[in-house]
């Protein structure tokens, strides 16, 4: 159960617990193809380009700004106090098109430019035992 006033706690399942277990050690892994070595994400069971199996691997957590929005209303629990805040998709260094959303931190929403480079931070999510990746300009 979330605590009142935190965030939405997530509910790992066999996809995406390796995702939480290394936020839980401070870093980033993202599904790669053992056969053809795609990366994908979101998680899913299998390669979407040649059904192969997937495991997560660590990523440098670096990429440039591809999109955002900047929150007005309030959407969910946790984030109120913060209005208006950042949600960016990232665009890691990893591969082409290989594209995280996450909040954006410590620049004003002003300041951000489409292409800026971004670097990833894994912070505790309050309520509850998970950490997630936030980004802020390099």
């Amino acid at each position: 159960m979330t605590a009142p006033g935190a965030p939405p706690q997530p509910r790992p399942d066999v996809d995406t617990a390796g995702w939480w277990r290394a936020t839980a050690e401070g870093t980033l892994a993202i599904c790669r193809c053992v056969d053809c070595g795609v990366w994908q994400h979101p998680p899913l069971e299998r390669c979407r380009h040649c059904g192969g199996a997937l495991s997560y691997e660590a990523v440098a957590g670096t990429g440039a700004l591809h999109s955002f929005i900047v929150v007005h209303q309030p959407v969910a629990p946790g984030y109120l106090d913060q209005l208006p805040y950042v949600v960016g998709l990232i665009e890691l260094d990893e591969q082409e098109a290989l594209r995280i959303p996450a909040r954006v931190v410590g620049s004003a929403r002003e300041d951000l430019r489409i292409g800026d480079r971004m670097t990833a931070e894994v912070i505790a999510l309050p309520g509850g035992d998970y950490h997630v990746a936030v980004f802020h300009r390099s």
